[in-house]
Protein backbone atom coordinates (compact mmCIF):
# COMPACT_ATOMS: atom_id res chain seq x y z
CA UNK A 1 0.00 0.00 0.00
CA UNK A 2 1.27 3.47 -0.94
CA UNK A 3 0.03 6.14 1.46
CA UNK A 4 0.20 9.71 0.14
CA UNK A 5 -1.98 11.10 2.94
CA UNK A 6 -1.10 13.66 5.57
CA UNK A 7 -2.19 15.02 8.96
CA UNK A 8 -5.05 12.81 10.11
CA UNK A 9 -7.96 11.25 8.19
CA UNK A 10 -5.77 9.49 5.63
CA UNK A 11 -3.11 8.43 8.14
CA UNK A 12 -5.85 6.97 10.37
CA UNK A 13 -7.04 4.84 7.44
CA UNK A 14 -3.55 3.64 6.53
CA UNK A 15 -2.68 2.95 10.19
CA UNK A 16 -5.77 0.77 10.59
CA UNK A 17 -4.81 -1.15 7.45
CA UNK A 18 -1.22 -1.45 8.70
CA UNK A 19 -2.56 -2.78 12.01
CA UNK A 20 -4.45 -5.39 9.99
CA UNK A 21 -1.25 -6.49 8.29
CA UNK A 22 -0.86 -4.25 5.23
CA UNK A 23 2.67 -3.23 4.19
CA UNK A 24 2.18 0.55 4.23
CA UNK A 25 4.75 2.86 2.66
CA UNK A 26 4.19 6.45 3.73
CA UNK A 27 5.04 8.74 0.79
CA UNK A 28 5.93 12.20 2.06
CA UNK A 29 7.88 15.31 1.00
CA UNK A 30 11.64 15.42 1.68
CA UNK A 31 11.13 17.40 4.89
CA UNK A 32 8.08 15.50 6.08
CA UNK A 33 4.33 15.86 5.86
CA UNK A 34 2.34 18.59 7.58
CA UNK A 35 1.25 16.35 10.45
CA UNK A 36 4.83 16.26 11.75
CA UNK A 37 4.57 20.00 12.48
CA UNK A 38 1.34 19.88 14.51
CA UNK A 39 1.69 20.47 18.25
CA UNK A 40 1.87 20.86 21.18
CA UNK A 41 2.44 18.47 22.76
CA UNK A 42 5.87 17.35 21.57
CA UNK A 43 8.18 14.57 22.75
CA UNK A 44 11.80 15.53 22.14
CA UNK A 45 10.65 17.62 19.20
CA UNK A 46 8.44 14.90 17.71
CA UNK A 47 4.76 15.69 17.16
CA UNK A 48 2.50 13.56 19.33
CA UNK A 49 -0.28 13.97 16.76
CA UNK A 50 1.97 12.42 14.13
CA UNK A 51 3.13 9.64 16.44
CA UNK A 52 -0.47 8.77 17.29
CA UNK A 53 -1.61 7.84 13.77
CA UNK A 54 1.46 6.57 11.90
CA UNK A 55 2.55 3.39 13.66
CA UNK A 56 3.44 0.28 11.66
CA UNK A 57 4.39 2.23 8.52
CA UNK A 58 7.60 2.85 6.61
CA UNK A 59 8.58 6.28 5.26
CA UNK A 60 9.77 7.11 1.76
CA UNK A 61 10.68 10.81 1.52
CA UNK A 62 10.50 11.83 -2.14
CA UNK A 63 9.91 15.07 -4.04
CA UNK A 64 6.80 14.55 -6.15
CA UNK A 65 7.24 17.96 -7.75
CA UNK A 66 10.15 16.55 -9.75
CA UNK A 67 9.80 14.49 -12.91
CA UNK A 68 12.18 11.88 -11.49
CA UNK A 69 10.12 11.57 -8.33
CA UNK A 70 6.90 11.14 -10.29
CA UNK A 71 8.48 8.54 -12.59
CA UNK A 72 9.77 6.57 -9.62
CA UNK A 73 6.38 6.50 -7.93
CA UNK A 74 4.64 5.44 -11.13
CA UNK A 75 7.00 2.47 -11.30
CA UNK A 76 6.17 1.59 -7.70
CA UNK A 77 2.42 1.84 -8.30
CA UNK A 78 2.61 -1.16 -10.64
CA UNK A 79 3.29 -3.34 -7.59
CA UNK A 80 0.83 -1.68 -5.20
CA UNK A 81 -2.62 -2.98 -4.28
CA UNK A 82 -3.91 0.20 -2.64
CA UNK A 83 -3.28 3.94 -2.82
CA UNK A 84 -4.63 6.35 -0.20
CA UNK A 85 -4.41 10.12 -0.66
CA UNK A 86 -6.12 13.12 0.90
CA UNK A 87 -4.94 16.09 -1.13
CA UNK A 88 -7.44 18.55 -2.56
CA UNK A 89 -9.12 17.07 -5.65
CA UNK A 90 -6.90 17.62 -8.66
CA UNK A 91 -3.53 17.72 -6.90
CA UNK A 92 -2.60 14.11 -7.66
CA UNK A 93 -3.50 14.72 -11.32
CA UNK A 94 -0.87 17.45 -11.59
CA UNK A 95 1.73 14.76 -10.87
CA UNK A 96 0.16 12.18 -13.17
CA UNK A 97 -0.75 10.07 -10.14
CA UNK A 98 -4.53 10.33 -10.18
CA UNK A 99 -6.73 7.27 -10.66
CA UNK A 100 -7.52 8.07 -14.29
CA UNK A 101 -3.81 8.15 -15.11
CA UNK A 102 -3.02 4.89 -13.33
CA UNK A 103 -5.96 2.57 -13.95
CA UNK A 104 -5.09 1.94 -17.60
CA UNK A 105 -1.95 0.05 -16.59
CA UNK A 106 -3.24 -1.21 -13.23
CA UNK A 107 -6.83 -2.35 -13.52
CA UNK A 108 -6.83 -3.99 -10.08
CA UNK A 109 -5.79 -0.87 -8.20
CA UNK A 110 -7.89 0.26 -5.24
CA UNK A 111 -7.47 4.04 -5.12
CA UNK A 112 -8.94 5.82 -2.09
CA UNK A 113 -9.30 9.60 -2.19
CA UNK A 114 -10.26 11.37 1.05
CA UNK A 115 -11.25 15.03 0.87
CA UNK A 116 -13.31 17.59 2.72
CA UNK A 117 -16.36 17.63 0.44
CA UNK A 118 -15.75 14.86 -2.09
CA UNK A 119 -14.34 14.64 -5.60
CA UNK A 120 -17.38 16.12 -7.36
CA UNK A 121 -19.73 19.05 -6.80
CA UNK A 122 -19.28 22.78 -6.38
CA UNK A 123 -17.43 22.43 -3.06
CA UNK A 124 -14.90 19.84 -4.29
CA UNK A 125 -11.95 22.27 -4.15
CA UNK A 126 -12.99 23.88 -0.88
CA UNK A 127 -10.35 23.22 1.81
CA UNK A 128 -11.31 22.28 5.35
CA UNK A 129 -9.96 20.85 8.58
CA UNK A 130 -11.77 18.88 11.26
CA UNK A 131 -13.32 21.91 12.98
CA UNK A 132 -14.67 23.26 9.70
CA UNK A 133 -16.28 19.91 8.96
CA UNK A 134 -17.79 19.76 12.47
CA UNK A 135 -19.35 23.17 11.79
CA UNK A 136 -20.51 22.49 8.23
CA UNK A 137 -22.00 19.09 9.10
CA UNK A 138 -24.25 20.48 11.84
CA UNK A 139 -22.42 18.73 14.65
CA UNK A 140 -21.36 21.92 16.44
CA UNK A 141 -24.93 23.20 16.49
CA UNK A 142 -26.01 20.27 18.66
CA UNK A 143 -23.35 20.49 21.38
CA UNK A 144 -23.54 22.27 24.71
CA UNK A 145 -26.14 23.44 27.17
CA UNK A 146 -29.30 25.26 26.03
CA UNK A 147 -28.42 28.77 24.86
CA UNK A 148 -24.67 28.17 24.93
CA UNK A 149 -22.22 29.25 22.24
CA UNK A 150 -21.31 26.67 19.57
CA UNK A 151 -19.07 23.90 20.84
CA UNK A 152 -16.66 21.59 19.06
CA UNK A 153 -15.77 18.02 19.97
CA UNK A 154 -12.16 18.60 21.07
CA UNK A 155 -10.84 15.39 19.54
CA UNK A 156 -10.85 15.44 15.70
CA UNK A 157 -13.93 13.28 15.40
CA UNK A 158 -14.70 14.12 11.75
CA UNK A 159 -11.19 13.15 10.68
CA UNK A 160 -11.29 9.97 12.74
CA UNK A 161 -14.64 8.74 11.45
CA UNK A 162 -13.61 9.66 7.91
CA UNK A 163 -10.50 7.53 8.32
CA UNK A 164 -12.50 4.62 9.71
CA UNK A 165 -15.00 4.77 6.82
CA UNK A 166 -12.14 4.89 4.34
CA UNK A 167 -10.71 1.73 5.94
CA UNK A 168 -14.02 -0.09 5.54
CA UNK A 169 -14.31 1.06 1.92
CA UNK A 170 -10.79 -0.13 1.08
CA UNK A 171 -11.39 -3.55 2.61
CA UNK A 172 -14.66 -3.92 0.68
CA UNK A 173 -12.95 -2.85 -2.56
CA UNK A 174 -10.14 -5.36 -2.03
CA UNK A 175 -12.76 -8.08 -1.65
CA UNK A 176 -14.26 -6.99 -4.96
CA UNK A 177 -10.84 -7.20 -6.60
CA UNK A 178 -10.54 -10.79 -5.43
CA UNK A 179 -14.01 -11.62 -6.73
CA UNK A 180 -14.05 -9.77 -10.05
CA UNK A 181 -10.50 -8.57 -10.70
CA UNK A 182 -11.68 -4.99 -11.02
CA UNK A 183 -10.30 -2.16 -8.91
CA UNK A 184 -12.06 1.12 -8.22
CA UNK A 185 -11.74 4.73 -7.16
CA UNK A 186 -13.19 5.37 -3.71
CA UNK A 187 -14.48 8.87 -2.93
CA UNK A 188 -14.53 9.48 0.84
CA UNK A 189 -15.93 12.84 1.96
CA UNK A 190 -15.31 14.03 5.51
CA UNK A 191 -18.52 16.04 5.29
CA UNK A 192 -20.65 13.00 4.52
CA UNK A 193 -18.73 10.96 7.09
CA UNK A 194 -19.56 13.54 9.76
CA UNK A 195 -23.22 13.59 8.70
CA UNK A 196 -23.32 9.78 8.84
CA UNK A 197 -21.84 9.94 12.33
CA UNK A 198 -25.06 11.77 13.24
CA UNK A 199 -27.30 9.13 11.66
CA UNK A 200 -29.88 9.14 14.46
CA UNK A 201 -29.94 12.93 14.72
CA UNK A 202 -30.41 13.58 11.01
CA UNK A 203 -33.02 10.84 10.64
CA UNK A 204 -34.92 12.42 13.54
CA UNK A 205 -34.68 15.83 11.88
CA UNK A 206 -35.87 14.48 8.52
CA UNK A 207 -38.87 12.92 10.26
CA UNK A 208 -39.81 16.00 12.32
CA UNK A 209 -38.30 18.91 10.32
CA UNK A 210 -37.23 20.33 13.68
CA UNK A 211 -33.64 21.26 14.44
CA UNK A 212 -32.35 19.49 17.56
CA UNK A 213 -32.16 21.49 20.76
CA UNK A 214 -28.99 21.59 22.81
CA UNK A 215 -29.43 19.31 25.79
CA UNK A 216 -25.95 19.19 27.33
CA UNK A 217 -25.05 15.66 28.39
CA UNK A 218 -28.55 14.33 27.78
CA UNK A 219 -29.78 12.18 24.91
CA UNK A 220 -32.51 14.03 22.98
CA UNK A 221 -34.53 10.82 22.60
CA UNK A 222 -34.40 9.47 26.17
CA UNK A 223 -34.76 10.60 29.79
CA UNK A 224 -33.21 10.25 32.24
CA UNK A 225 -30.08 9.65 30.20
CA UNK A 226 -27.60 12.32 31.26
CA UNK A 227 -24.98 13.37 33.81
CA UNK A 228 -25.87 14.50 37.32
CA UNK A 229 -23.65 16.23 39.87
CA UNK A 230 -22.92 14.22 42.99
CA UNK A 231 -21.32 15.26 46.27
CA UNK A 232 -17.82 14.79 44.82
CA UNK A 233 -18.13 14.63 41.02
CA UNK A 234 -20.44 13.74 38.18
CA UNK A 235 -22.39 10.58 37.40
CA UNK A 236 -23.84 9.51 34.07
CA UNK A 237 -26.99 7.41 34.28
CA UNK A 238 -29.29 5.80 31.72
CA UNK A 239 -32.58 4.82 33.32
CA UNK A 240 -35.17 5.47 30.64
CA UNK A 241 -36.32 1.88 30.08
CA UNK A 242 -39.55 1.31 32.08
CA UNK A 243 -38.16 -1.20 34.58
CA UNK A 244 -35.01 0.88 35.17
CA UNK A 245 -37.07 4.04 35.63
CA UNK A 246 -39.09 2.20 38.28
CA UNK A 247 -35.91 0.96 39.95
CA UNK A 248 -34.38 4.44 39.92
CA UNK A 249 -37.38 5.94 41.67
CA UNK A 250 -37.13 3.22 44.30
CA UNK A 251 -33.39 3.65 44.85
CA UNK A 252 -33.78 7.44 45.13
CA UNK A 253 -36.80 6.97 47.45
CA UNK A 254 -38.87 9.16 45.13
CA UNK A 255 -41.91 6.93 44.41
CA UNK A 256 -44.10 9.93 43.59
CA UNK A 257 -42.05 10.64 40.46
CA UNK A 258 -43.04 7.33 38.91
CA UNK A 259 -46.73 8.14 39.21
CA UNK A 260 -46.37 11.81 38.23
CA UNK A 261 -48.22 12.18 34.87
CA UNK A 262 -45.34 14.32 33.58
CA UNK A 263 -42.91 11.41 33.90
CA UNK A 264 -44.87 8.20 33.26
CA UNK A 265 -43.43 7.34 29.84
CA UNK A 266 -40.11 8.10 28.23
CA UNK A 267 -41.89 10.50 25.85
CA UNK A 268 -43.39 12.31 28.86
CA UNK A 269 -40.00 12.55 30.54
CA UNK A 270 -38.29 13.90 27.41
CA UNK A 271 -41.03 16.52 27.06
CA UNK A 272 -40.68 17.52 30.73
CA UNK A 273 -36.94 16.98 31.04
CA UNK A 274 -36.24 20.28 32.83
CA UNK A 275 -38.72 19.56 35.62
CA UNK A 276 -37.44 16.02 36.06
CA UNK A 277 -33.89 17.25 36.12
CA UNK A 278 -34.62 19.65 38.99
CA UNK A 279 -36.13 16.84 41.04
CA UNK A 280 -33.23 14.46 40.42
CA UNK A 281 -30.52 17.09 40.92
CA UNK A 282 -31.61 17.63 44.52
CA UNK A 283 -31.24 13.94 45.24
CA UNK A 284 -27.95 13.09 43.52
CA UNK A 285 -25.92 15.75 45.33
CA UNK A 286 -26.60 14.00 48.66
CA UNK A 287 -24.15 11.12 48.07
CA UNK A 288 -20.75 10.55 46.49
CA UNK A 289 -20.34 9.13 42.99
CA UNK A 290 -19.05 5.78 44.26
CA UNK A 291 -21.93 5.47 46.72
CA UNK A 292 -24.44 6.04 43.95
CA UNK A 293 -22.71 3.56 41.63
CA UNK A 294 -22.94 0.83 44.28
CA UNK A 295 -26.63 1.51 44.86
CA UNK A 296 -27.59 1.85 41.20
CA UNK A 297 -25.52 -1.07 39.90
CA UNK A 298 -27.14 -3.35 42.45
CA UNK A 299 -30.46 -2.66 40.69
CA UNK A 300 -29.04 -3.00 37.16
CA UNK A 301 -29.35 0.73 36.50
CA UNK A 302 -26.79 1.77 33.89
CA UNK A 303 -24.30 4.27 35.29
CA UNK A 304 -20.68 5.39 35.19
CA UNK A 305 -18.56 8.18 36.63
CA UNK A 306 -17.75 11.04 34.27
CA UNK A 307 -14.04 10.28 34.11
CA UNK A 308 -11.04 12.38 33.18
CA UNK A 309 -8.36 10.96 30.87
CA UNK A 310 -6.09 10.35 33.88
CA UNK A 311 -8.87 8.41 35.60
CA UNK A 312 -9.58 6.42 32.44
CA UNK A 313 -6.00 5.24 31.86
CA UNK A 314 -5.72 4.24 35.51
CA UNK A 315 -9.04 2.40 35.55
CA UNK A 316 -9.53 -1.35 35.68
CA UNK A 317 -11.65 -1.15 32.53
CA UNK A 318 -8.80 0.43 30.55
CA UNK A 319 -6.25 -2.01 31.96
CA UNK A 320 -8.34 -5.07 31.21
CA UNK A 321 -9.40 -3.89 27.74
CA UNK A 322 -5.93 -4.54 26.34
CA UNK A 323 -5.96 -1.26 24.44
CA UNK A 324 -2.98 0.24 26.25
CA UNK A 325 0.08 0.03 24.03
CA UNK A 326 3.57 1.46 23.66
CA UNK A 327 6.14 1.79 20.90
CA UNK A 328 9.85 2.58 20.98
CA UNK A 329 10.73 5.61 18.86
CA UNK A 330 14.37 6.48 18.07
CA UNK A 331 13.91 10.13 19.08
CA UNK A 332 10.77 10.31 21.24
CA UNK A 333 11.67 7.18 23.21
CA UNK A 334 8.93 5.00 24.64
CA UNK A 335 5.54 6.36 23.56
CA UNK A 336 2.27 5.15 25.09
CA UNK A 337 -0.82 5.23 22.91
CA UNK A 338 -4.12 3.40 22.47
CA UNK A 339 -3.34 0.32 20.41
CA UNK A 340 -5.12 -1.91 17.93
CA UNK A 341 -8.80 -2.35 18.79
CA UNK A 342 -10.17 -4.94 16.34
CA UNK A 343 -9.62 -8.00 18.50
CA UNK A 344 -6.48 -9.45 20.00
CA UNK A 345 -3.37 -7.85 18.58
CA UNK A 346 -1.30 -11.03 18.85
CA UNK A 347 -3.70 -12.77 16.48
CA UNK A 348 -2.53 -10.56 13.62
CA UNK A 349 0.99 -9.27 14.12
CA UNK A 350 3.92 -9.06 16.49
CA UNK A 351 5.16 -5.90 18.21
CA UNK A 352 3.91 -2.52 16.99
CA UNK A 353 6.46 -0.31 15.26
CA UNK A 354 6.63 3.42 16.04
CA UNK A 355 5.80 6.11 13.48
CA UNK A 356 8.80 6.37 11.13
CA UNK A 357 11.28 9.20 10.87
CA UNK A 358 11.13 11.20 7.63
CA UNK A 359 12.69 9.03 4.95
CA UNK A 360 13.68 6.34 7.43
CA UNK A 361 13.02 3.59 4.89
CA UNK A 362 13.58 5.42 1.60
CA UNK A 363 16.38 3.23 0.30
CA UNK A 364 15.03 -0.14 1.45
CA UNK A 365 11.56 0.60 0.09
CA UNK A 366 12.88 1.59 -3.33
CA UNK A 367 15.03 -1.52 -3.44
CA UNK A 368 12.06 -3.72 -2.58
CA UNK A 369 10.01 -2.09 -5.33
CA UNK A 370 12.71 -2.92 -7.84
CA UNK A 371 14.44 0.44 -8.30
CA UNK A 372 18.08 -0.14 -9.26
CA UNK A 373 20.80 0.93 -6.83
CA UNK A 374 22.31 3.24 -9.46
CA UNK A 375 19.00 5.03 -9.86
CA UNK A 376 18.55 5.28 -6.08
CA UNK A 377 22.01 6.84 -5.80
CA UNK A 378 21.12 9.35 -8.52
CA UNK A 379 17.83 10.24 -6.83
CA UNK A 380 19.63 10.72 -3.53
CA UNK A 381 22.37 12.82 -5.08
CA UNK A 382 19.85 15.09 -6.80
CA UNK A 383 17.84 15.55 -3.61
CA UNK A 384 14.75 13.85 -5.04
CA UNK A 385 14.70 11.39 -2.15
CA UNK A 386 15.82 11.89 1.41
CA UNK A 387 16.87 9.51 4.13
CA UNK A 388 16.50 9.77 7.89
CA UNK A 389 20.26 10.08 8.17
CA UNK A 390 20.22 13.10 5.85
CA UNK A 391 17.36 14.58 7.83
CA UNK A 392 19.22 14.24 11.12
CA UNK A 393 22.38 15.74 9.61
CA UNK A 394 20.45 18.74 8.30
CA UNK A 395 18.81 19.25 11.69
CA UNK A 396 22.17 19.37 13.40
CA UNK A 397 23.52 22.17 11.19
Amino acid sequence: MLDFSHVLAGPVCSMMLADLGADVVKIEPPFGELGRKIGPPWINGESVANLSVNRNKRSLAIDLKTEAGQRTIREMVRQADVIVENFRPGVMATWGLDYASLEATHGKLVYCSISAFGQTGAARSRPAVDGIIQAASGLMSTLGEPGSAPLKVPVPVADMVGGYMATIAVLAALHQVRCSGAGQHLDISLFTAAVTLQQVGFTSFLASNTDPEKVGSAAPYASPNEAFQTRDGWLMIAAYHPHRWTSLCEVLDLPHLESDPRFVTNTDRVRNRAALRRALDECFVTRTTSEWIDLLAARDILCAPVSTYSEVVNSREYRESGIDSSVDHPIAGKVRLPGFVLGKSDDLRTTDVAAPLVGQHSIEVLQEYGVANEEIAELLGRGVIRTAAAQEAAASL
